[in-house]
């Protein structure tokens, strides 16, 4: 601890302030008896705050003695003080005090740093000790004050970030011997997949505890985790007190493609992308980089844009209303049910084939072919039937299979596009795009339905052979001569394909960046939040994987 930081003892555990800012205990006169949602505290002691009401901003003085209060009354296992502190007593109480008796704290030391505004942060240097064994456990997190709606007093802003910075709504801070016996992932080869190697596998590993830990032979250890809000979610482990023995899991990842996925995906804020074979369904690489820790690429719920373009193809494809080879009115805008779509800079092609309008994204060459279609389901019913969208995927870990649903008007309209109701997310658009490639949907899967006797999802139909050869020659002319060919120029060799898409997203500044495709028997598909055009950002992603394969 720095030197210079003063501090002072509050209820036997040490409370520092550094950076220049530093103050020890300060007493400050506050309303008595009071409990709940307004701050209210007994008079003294680490608890007390500014009596007066007040308006306006939150000042310096204010945020300083708040977070102060607070943080001594947290350290000292004092929740019922430090619960008043906020503008949510009822929600900090039991997770404050869950931080001593479930997280099975035994000490704390919480040192501040420099505030920020009205934004505080600090470090916890706390130690965890179960059955004998102690073990240290810090991390950093910041806390906001504001000011209570009814009581005009300064108060700590509750989230439960403030107790972990990894914890999220609904989720608890807990310590102990947890059901699943760790498990020893390997890969295809039999690598050994950790997180520290790959730190954007942690969900998925987790997600394979959980399924498999009791079923690969291991025994549990002693752990400190993240319990989640719903059932079906994994723990998320944080440390471990006493190693268990891990059982060993056999996955069909593959280590050398999920490390160009880490590096593709660091690339990019808010970026997943999955790799799948195409011949097997086998999936061989899930990344993520985004701030919040979601897998977001097998459990992400978003428009896909024109990548969806490869199912309404398929679609147009089965009726006879379009052909690879047939020239495709492509004009600069269509309108449908009193909404007008327009081409990207508004651009036509005159007396071209649709495998151009493919490849060069035109949503009026999709869109003006609705009255001809005559059918809302007909797009939900394809997406189902031949690429398995909405079946009950079981990959190993939970995971979203895609929504197409059947709507009508403008918003049909829109889903021919990617846009509207429909969502996606990269293992739903790789697996699209697999399909494609073969002409049959084979549900994806990180483990082997083999190993616990799990039914896949299987779709009703195949495409037709003409149909699938024709889906595969305009991707082809998509990656080496329409808006994917920039991104896969670096892809070696001719058996290659993409589609590009971005998708508006209401009040973001950027649209998706949406891209997938495949080379040999390998297909991926990534996406960007906010990443814009489809070769902008996804593309570049998709491209460094499929060079790994």
């Amino acid at each position: 601890m720095n030197g210079a930081a003063k501090g002072a003892i509050v209820g036997g555990v040490f409370l520092a302030m550094a950076g220049g800012a530093a103050y020890g205990v300060v007493t400050l006169v506050g309303d008595s008896g009071g409990h709940g949602g307004d701050g209210k505290s007994g008079a003294g002691g680490p608890g007390a705050v500014i009596a007066q009401r007040a308006s306006g901003p939150v000042t310096d003085q204010e945020t300083a003695q708040v977070a102060q209060a607070f943080l001594a009354a947290w350290a000292s296992g004092d929740a019922r003080t430090a619960a008043d502190l906020t503008n949510n007593a009822q929600a900090a109480q039991p997770a404050v005090a869950d931080f001593r008796s479930k997280a099975l704290v035994s000490k704390a030391v919480i040192t501040p740093g420099t505030p920020n505004g009205t934004t505080v942060p600090f470090k916890v240097e706390a130690e965890i000790t179960h059955e004998g064994t102690t073990k240290p456990f810090a991390y950093d997190s910041q806390l906001t004050v504001v000011r209570g709606p009814s009581s005009g007093k300064p108060l700590v802003d509750w989230q439960p970030a403030v107790i972990h910075p990894q914890l999220q709504k609904d989720e608890r801070l807990r310590a102990g011997t947890p059901a699943s016996p760790p498990v020893k992932a390997v890969d295809r080869h039999g690598k050994e997949l950790t997180p520290e190697q790959f730190p954007s596998l942690r969900p998925v590993l987790d997600g394979l505890r959980k399924t498999y830990g009791q079923k690969a032979g291991g025994t549990p250890g002693v752990e400190v985790w993240i319990e989640p809000a719903t059932a079906d979610a994994p723990k998320r482990t944080l440390t471990t007190l006493v190693e268990g023995k891990p059982g060993q899991l056999q996955t069909v990842l593959d280590a050398d493609v999920q490390a160009a996925a880490e590096k593709a995906v660091a690339q990019y804020a808010e970026a997943s992308v999955v790799a799948v074979q195409p011949s097997t369904g086998d999936i061989l690489a899930v990344a993520n980089h985004r701030q919040d820790g979601f897998n977001a690429a097998m459990l992400g719920r978003r428009a896909p844009g024109s990548t969806m373009k490869i199912v309404t193809a398929a679609m147009l494809l089965e009726k006879g209303l379009v052909a690879a080879d047939r020239p495709a009115a492509c004009p600069p805008s269509a309108t449908w049910d009193g909404k007008v779509f327009r081409n990207q800079d508004g651009f036509s092609l005159q007396g071209q084939p649709f495998s151009t309008s493919f490849a060069r994204s035109c949503n009026t060459a999709f869109i003006s072919l609705i009255d001809d279609v005559k059918d809302n389901g007909a797009l939900p019913r394809v997406a189902k039937e031949a690429f398995g969208i909405g079946l009950d995927w079981k990959t190993g870990i939970p995971s979203q299979d895609g929504t197409v649903p059947v709507t009508s008007g403008s918003a049909a309209a829109a889903e021919y596009i990617g846009q509207g109701a429909i969502q996606m997310n990269p293992l739903n658009m790789a697996s699209i795009t697999a399909t494609a490639r073969t002409g049959v949907f084979r549900q994806p899967v990180l483990v082997k339905a083999s190993l616990d006797g799990r039914t896949l999802a299987t779709a009703p139909r195949s495409l037709g052979s003409g149909v699938s050869a024709q889906l595969v020659r305009m991707m082809r002319q998509t990656a080496t001569s329409g808006t994917a060919a920039k991104a896969m120029a670096s892809v070696g060799g001719s058996d290659k394909g993409a589609k590009t898409g971005s998708a508006e997203v209401d009040g973001a500044t950027a649209p998706d960046s949406w891209f997938t495709g495949f080379h040999g028997d390998v297909a991926a598909a990534a996406m960007v939040e906010g990443g814009g055009h489809g070769a902008d950002a996804a593309g570049p992603i998709v491209a460094r994987v499929l060079n790994a394969s």
